[in-house]
Parts: C-alpha cells; sequence; structure tokens
C-alpha cells in the first residue's frame, strides 16, 4: 500500500518562495476552500507533477513556474511502501528530478525517461491514468473511467488486478520471437550457402566424370569443327583479297588524286574567265553610257565606241565559249571521282571484311586452344573424383545438421507463439478479468445504491458497460445528465480503490475529490457521498476541494483555506 504522507511545494504556479506544506495524513477529511483563481487546485497539479512530471490540468510545463520569481519552481512528495520510505523531488529553473529512498539517492546514470519508468514500474506500480482513476476524481482536465478509450480502460483494470505483468513478459516474449526469426533467417542464409556448394560440388563431380572417352571425344570433334570454320574463313579472306588485287587500290588512290587536281584546275580556269567577262561587260557598259571621257572631259567619237562595243562583244563570245568547255569538262572529273570515290568505297568494305574474318579465325583459335587445355587438366585430375565424393558427402551431412537445428527452432518459435497467444489481451488476461468482473459490477451498484441512483450497471470483458433501469430500460452513460454521471464516476473510483486493497497492487491512502461536490452532484448526493467517506477506514485521508464551505465546512475534520495574499497563494489550517 501506497501511504502518501506530506506534500511541498514552492514558487509553483500561484505560490511564492516560502514552501507550501500539507500534511496528507492528519485527519480523516480534509475540506479544501477558497475563491477562484486562488490556487485551491494546485495541491492536485502539485502532487501529479511530481509523481509524473506532468500536472493534473492541461497546463504547459513552462506555465509551473511562478510567473513573478520565475525560478526555483520545486515540489516535494513523501510518501511510504511497505518498510521503505521515499522522497520523490521535482523542480524547474533548475531543472531537478531526485528519487530518495530511506534517505540515500538511487542511481541516476540512466535517462530522465528511465528514472520515471523505474518510478512508475518498479515503485509505484501505477501509471498517470490509473492514479488518476483511484486518487483523483476532479471536475477539470480528469477523464472519468466511463470517458476512456477502451484500451486505456484495460490498462487501468490491469493496474488493479496486478496483471500488467502479463504484458511485461508478452514484451519479452516478442523480443524472443524476433530473435528466433532472425536465427532462422541465419540458418536460412546458412542453407542457401550449402546449397551452393553442393551445386559446385556436383559441377566438379560432373567435370571429373567428363574425362570419359566419349567426353574426350566430343571435345576432339569441337576441335575438328573449329578448324573446318577456320578453313571457311580463310577461304572467303582469299577471295575478297584477290578483288582488291584486281581493283589496283594503288592505282585508284594516284587516278583519284589527278581527277581532284585536274577539278581544280577547271574551276581555276572558269574562275579566270568570268573575271574576263565581268571586265568586258563593264567596258561595254561604260561606251553604251558614255559620249564624254569622264577624266579629260573630251569627246569620244561614235565610231570609236561602237567599235569598243564590237569588240568587247566579240571577245565576250570567245569567253562564252571557252567557259562553256570548262564546264563539261568539269561535269567529266566530277563524274570520274564519283566513280573512284565508289571504287575506294568498295576496297575499304573488303578491307573491313578482312578484318572480321581475322577476328573471327582467332575466336575459333582460341576455342581450339582452350579445349586442349581442357582436355589436357581434365586428363590429369582423373584420380580426384573419388576424393570430390567424399567431400560432397561432407557437405551433404553438414546441411543435414543445418536442416535438424532449423526444425528445433522452428518448434521453440511455434511454442513462443503459442505463449504469445495465451498473453495476449484475449488470453489469460481476458480469463483473469473475467473472474473479477462480477465482483466490480457488484461492488459498482452497491455503491450506486448509497448514492441514491438505482440502476443495474454491468461491465463486460471489453470494458463496455450496459446500464438498465428499474423498468428494464437500456441506457448508455452518455445518455445520464451530469449529476447522474457524477453518481456513476463516484461508484467507479471507489470500487477502484476498493478492488486495489483487495490485490493489495495500488492500494493508497490518498483520495482527492476536486470540485465534485460543486457542480453537479445535489444535495441528496452530496449527503450520500458523505455516507460513504464515513464508512473509509482509518488509513484513508480524503480531500475535498470546494467552494460550499458554509454547507460543507461542519462535515470535515480539518479546512485548508486557501487565499491571495500580494499575488501568492496562502494556506491556512483549522480543525474543527
Amino acid at each position: 500500500m501506497i501511504v502518501f504522507k506530506k506534500l511541498r511545494y514552492r514558487n509553483f504556479l500561484s505560490t511564492g518562495n516560502n514552501f507550501t506544506e500539507i500534511d496528507l495524513t492528519k485527519s480523516k477529511r480534509t475540506l479544501i476552500v477558497g475563491t477562484n483563481g486562488s490556487g485551491k487546485s494546485s495541491m492536485l497539479d502539485a502532487l501529479s507533477f511530481a509523481l509524473f512530471g506532468k500536472p493534473h490540468r492541461n497546463i504547459n510545463k513552462p506555465q509551473l513556474v511562478n510567473s513573478i520569481n520565475n525560478k526555483n519552481c520545486e515540489v516535494e512528495v513523501y510518501f511510504q511502501i511497505g518498510s521503505n520510505n521515499y522522497i520523490v523531488r521535482r523542480g524547474i529553473k533548475p531543472t531537478m528530478f531526485d528519487i530518495i529512498q530511506n534517505g540515500n539517492l538511487l542511481n541516476q546514470s540512466s535517462t530522465s525517461k528511465d528514472y520515471q519508468k523505474i518510478l512508475e514500474q518498479n515503485i509505484l506500480k501505477l501509471n498517470h491514468k490509473s492514479f488518476h482513476q483511484i486518487v483523483v476524481l476532479g471536475a477539470s482536465s480528469f477523464i472519468p473511467f466511463m470517458q476512456l478509450r477502451a484500451s486505456d480502460r484495460r490498462s487501468v483494470i490491469e493496474d488493479l488486478l496486478d496483471i500488467g505483468v502479463f504484458s511485461k513478459m508478452n514484451i519479452l516474449l516478442k523480443e524472443k520471437l524476433s530473435a528466433v526469426k532472425e536465427q532462422l533467417k541465419d540458418y536460412d542464409h546458412e542453407l542457401d550457402i550449402v546449397r551452393t556448394k553442393q551445386q559446385a560440388q556436383e559441377k566438379h563431380i560432373e567435370d571429373l566424370r567428363r574425362l570419359s572417352s566419349l567426353y574426350q571425344t566430343q571435345q576432339q570433334e569441337k576441335i575438328e569443327q573449329a578448324n573446318n570454320q577456320i578453313e571457311l574463313l580463310q577461304n572467303s579472306k582469299a577471295e575478297l583479297l584477290n578483288k582488291i588485287d584486281l581493283a589496283n587500290p594503288s592505282d585508284v588512290d594516284e587516278r583519284h588524286k589527278q581527277a581532284h587536281d585536274k577539278k581544280q584546275s577547271v574551276l581555276s580556269e572558269l574562275t579566270s574567265i568570268q573575271t574576263s567577262i565581268k571586265s568586258l561587260v563593264k567596258d561595254a557598259k561604260f561606251f553604251t553610257d558614255n559620249d564624254q571621257c569622264p577624266t579629260c572631259s573630251q569627246e569620244i567619237n561614235q565610231q570609236i565606241r561602237e567599235s569598243h562595243i564590237e569588240k568587247a562583244k566579240q571577245s565576250a563570245k570567245q569567253l562564252k565559249s571557252q567557259q562553256e568547255h570548262y564546264q563539261q569538262l568539269g561535269s567529266q572529273v566530277s563524274d570520274d571521282i564519283k566513280q573512284l570515290q565508289q571504287l575506294i568505297e568498295s576496297i575499304r568494305q573488303y578491307e573491313t571484311e578482312i578484318q572480321s574474318i581475322d577476328r573471327d579465325i582467332y575466336n575459333q583459335q582460341t576455342i581450339i586452344e582452350d579445349t586442349q587445355k581442357e582436355i589436357q587438366s581434365l586428363s590429369n585430375s582423373n584420380t580426384d573424383l573419388v576424393q570430390a565424393k567424399l567431400d560432397y558427402d561432407a557437405i551433404w551431412n553438414a546441411r543435414e545438421k543445418i536442416v535438424i537445428e532449423k526444425q528445433d527452432l522452428n518448434d521453440k518459435y511455434t511454442y513462443y507463439l503459442a505463449i504469445h497467444e495465451m498473453l495476449k489481451d484475449t488470453g489469460i488476461k481476458t480469463k483473469v478479468i473475467k473472474q473479477y468482473l462480477p465482483v466490480i459490477n457488484q461492488l459498482v451498484n452497491q455503491y450506486l445504491q448509497v448514492l441514491d441512483f438505482f440502476v443495474s450497471f454491468h461491465l463486460d470483458e471489453n470494458f463496455e458497460e450496459t446500464i438498465r433501469s428499474r423498468h428494464r430500460d437500456v441506457f448508455s452513460y452518455d445518455s445520464f445528465s451530469e449529476g447522474e454521471k457524477s453518481r456513476i464516476d463516484l461508484s467507479l473510483l471507489f470500487t477502484w480503490r476498493q478492488i486495489a486493497k483487495m490485490k493489495n497492487s495500488v492500494s493508497t491512502n490518498l483520495l482527492v475529490l476536486d470540485e465534485v461536490m460543486d457542480s453537479s452532484l445535489d444535495v441528496d448526493g452530496v449527503e450520500s457521498l458523505m455516507k460513504i467517506f464515513y464508512t473509509l477506514d482509518d488509513m484513508t485521508n480524503v480531500f475535498v476541494i470546494s467552494h460550499k464551505k458554509e454547507i460543507m465546512e461542519e462535515k470535515f475534520d480539518r479546512r485548508l483555506t486557501v487565499s491571495k495574499e500580494k499575488n501568492f497563494s496562502i494556506i491556512h489550517e483549522q480543525l474543527n
């Protein structure tokens, strides 16, 4: 059982630099009152922050530090579990997280996340959700059990019934399954390697068996085929060489060069004739267009002009005749060059084909050489066949050993899978939960009757509710009013505490109700709830946060009044 003894905090939310200290075991029933914003619920936030690193309400972590002092935010909670006394100290600016057991600081070498796991799993043995289901019922930021998702409901029940160990076992088992899977992959890889060795050894034995005379005969035939192919290729090569000789490449090259030279000469003559023609045309144009010398301004005789023009025409006619002659000659030379070029291309094609034939001949000669070497090599290794068979048997035996080991591992994997099925939510945990469901439902209904809410409440193994009225009408949780929902939430809260006490798993002395009596519960509901408080054992310390000071204070042993003084929250204590 967890016995919470004391809570201390400073520079937390609206509290100042001096520690606010609350004795959690001083009386059975404590009323906490104060105006809105005075800091009544800071106690809940401080307790939640100390234990789980996050407040009860939806407040960002930086906002927890008092905005005036803005440093040295510190929370301490003192509690006892069995014979061990603990202090959990947590702070912001500077960051702090200490767990002290019997005066000794626990090892902090792990990360903050792992250190929190030690606190929740090894010491408290409950998480944030479970804590708020059996310790706290609040009007803000608290999610009642009936509003949790199915997976979160299951988590709460598992913590209460102390069967979360099966989930941890399942996690460990999953790791083992993963390791076995990896081992099976390794065996598959080894089998692939052995198969490759077998295939290589079988090929080696087959190579050795090729030493027979039949194989050697086949290889000789292969050599003979290569020689025949070489002979055919050489004949083709001889024909191409003969064609090249007939074409006389040297003579063709010389003729081709001469033709190109002749073409250049013809082009030169044509250029010269064209230039002369342009000059004659210019002179004829001059004597045609001018009857006076532009230089000396003397008149040009008409007869002289006509004489010059006639000479120009005669000369142009002669040049035109020469131009046509050279153009014909140039065309003939171009045809000769084209024919010679085609002949040169044919010779180059012959030479290319000869090069290809030489490569084919070389390849065939290589085949002959390799085949001869193989015949010689196989002939020398004839005595290795027996040893090759022995090596093959050794590889086979190694394979059989791996197959047997893999089968054993497969059996283990199947065994682990069977256990995995048992540890799943639908396995052992469901059977345990089914055994406790009648007790849970009975307790819930008993508390509902004490709270004057006469319905039949039933949870199934999937934590889905069925609620029937006296007339057997079927309802769901959401179909009720807020006051009726509060009665259900209270009944579940007390049921979880009772179950925890029965299992001695996460039983605790502390019970905090935050403004539950202010909003949804009517006068009768409050009176009924107080009846339950009076039936609680002496180890239970109830704290009720409320605005209804006048109505409530006579019903409690102690009153803590929270007020603001100079912008800081101060708590004043009064015993009844």
